[in-house]
């Protein structure tokens, strides 16, 4: 069997659901599948190994992390990679039919790739949280162009270029950490607008609250690592409400939200004020 030109890598941690999801995406690839392998970093899943190579079913090589996080589990996935193109998706994601091949097509030495990603349709009852995300979430083109760096769920690199620049760091925001840390090298970053990756909204305040914190934590740490960070957190953190008057304009724009914008106003609001708050804690030295 030739060696394949392209290594999918996602981190896994305990939903064989979303896993499940993945892996049948990846496997409607447009290419050819001998093109490409899938590596599972699997973060010492509760459920247990089995369950997780019960799921892969022979399309997925599993390979067990036990350094907690996902980036240890991208770069314990991504160290096992054969492929000369490292494609970077998260497990609870959804691959379009063609997003490997424009990846591939597209990314180069000296240059890494953020691709298109959008908010999946509910599973369930359309909530203000996930309306909140359907219109506000994952803008990686902006994020690409204007701020220079991507979501690791859906990122291409080659992986000669990766292993120069090194792995995910933990504790910080992992995503713009590296991205930040390949530019500082000298590499190049692009947007792939067919490389087309869906991520499901949070279902709900408990969840995206969760998910909240955890970012929160991660980006005051790394702005500590900046010029005048801590002073550039508090007025973000201040500046915060300011954000709801065009979030909501965005949300009444997004066709999907209809029939849970009023939820969505309340859920807005609430998730500006927690992050200004919080930010302030933070700024003190008091956790969140």
């Amino acid at each position: 069997m030739s060696t394949p030109r392209i290594s999918v890598v996602l981190p896994h941690y305990n939903d064989l659901h979303g896993l499940a999801l993945c892996l049948d995406s990846i496997d409607r690839q447009t290419i050819d599948r001998d093109a490409y392998e899938i590596i599972v970093g699997d973060n010492a899943s509760p459920c247990g190994i089995e369950a997780v190579e019960a799921v892969a079913a022979g399309r997925a090589r599993v390979v067990t992390v036990t350094e907690k996080g996902a980036g240890p589990a991208r770069n314990g996935a991504a160290a096992e990679a054969c492929g000369e193109i490292l494609a970077f998706i998260d497990s609870d994601c959804v691959a379009q039919p063609g997003w490997l091949a424009a990846g591939a097509a597209m990314v180069q030495p000296g240059t890494f790739l953020g691709g298109h990603m959008f908010v999946l349709p509910p599973e369930g009852k359309l909530t203000g949280s996930a309306a909140v995300e359907l219109a506000l979430a994952f803008d990686n083109e902006s994020y690409v162009r204007k701020s220079q760096f991507t979501v690791t769920a859906n990122l291409f690199v080659m992986r000669t270029d990766f292993e120069r620049i090194g792995g995910f760091r933990t504790g910080v925001s992992e995503d713009i950490e590296w991205c930040n840390r390949a530019v500082r090298m000298g590499m190049k970053i692009d947007y792939c607008g067919d490389a087309s990756v869906g991520h499901p909204p949070r279902p709900d305040w408990n969840a995206m609250l969760k998910k909240t914190r955890r970012i929160q934590r991660e980006l005051f740490l790394l702005s500590l690592e900046q010029p005048r960070g801590r002073l550039r957190w508090v007025a973000r953190s201040a500046m915060q409400p300011v954000f709801i008057p065009g979030d909501y304009a965005r949300i009444l724009r997004t066709p999907a939200t209809q029939g849970a914008r009023a939820k969505a106003l309340g859920t807005l609001i609430a998730l500006r004020f927690w992050r200004g708050g919080a930010g302030l804690l933070q700024a003190i030295g008091l956790p969140i």
